[in-house]
């Protein structure tokens, strides 16, 4: 009896690691705003959903980082769902504060250039496995735009 439920564990195993998983992509980071006070960066995360039902989208949490050092963090509670065998597109917006970005003046330097690293955590709720995070991270640089006056 005990070699049937050693089988039967091997066998839903196997069947769970092979089942395909839904993969995200972090396309990328750009300046959506900018006001007297902070920049507000966005970032498009795009899902695709291997499944033939809607899949519900948990959280995302995400954290900008720049020279090592974070500069922003924050998480997105139950931003909605994935369509069914389907991409979807969604936005992290991110609000950065200038005095932060003095904070990072080395980095900026004098051609006002920001070199920066974007991880997201998407955390997504799989029938049967659970709730799944997909990490996903995103390398480049911006130009920073100007103080508005």
């Amino acid at each position: 009896m005990s070699q049937l439920v050693g089988k039967a564990k091997n066998f839903v195993a196997d069947k769970v690691a092979h089942m395909e998983k839904p993969e995200a992509d972090l396309t990328w980071v750009s300046v959506k705003d900018v006001s007297r006070s902070s920049v507000v960066l966005e970032s498009d995360v795009i899902i695709t959903n291997p499944y033939d039902h809607d899949l519900p989208v948990c959280e995302i949490s995400y954290a900008l980082f720049s020279n090592n050092r974070e500069i922003v963090s924050g998480k997105i509670p139950d931003p909605g769902s994935v369509k069914a065998n389907d991409k979807t597109a969604m936005k992290i917006p991110a609000k950065v504060p200038y005095n932060v970005l003095f904070t990072i003046v080395k980095d900026v330097g004098t051609d006002w250039d920001l070199d920066y690293e974007m991880r997201v955590g998407l955390t997504v709720d799989i029938p049967i496995l659970g709730n799944f995070t997909i990490p996903l991270s995103k390398k480049g640089s911006f130009k920073l735009p100007l103080l508005p006056f």
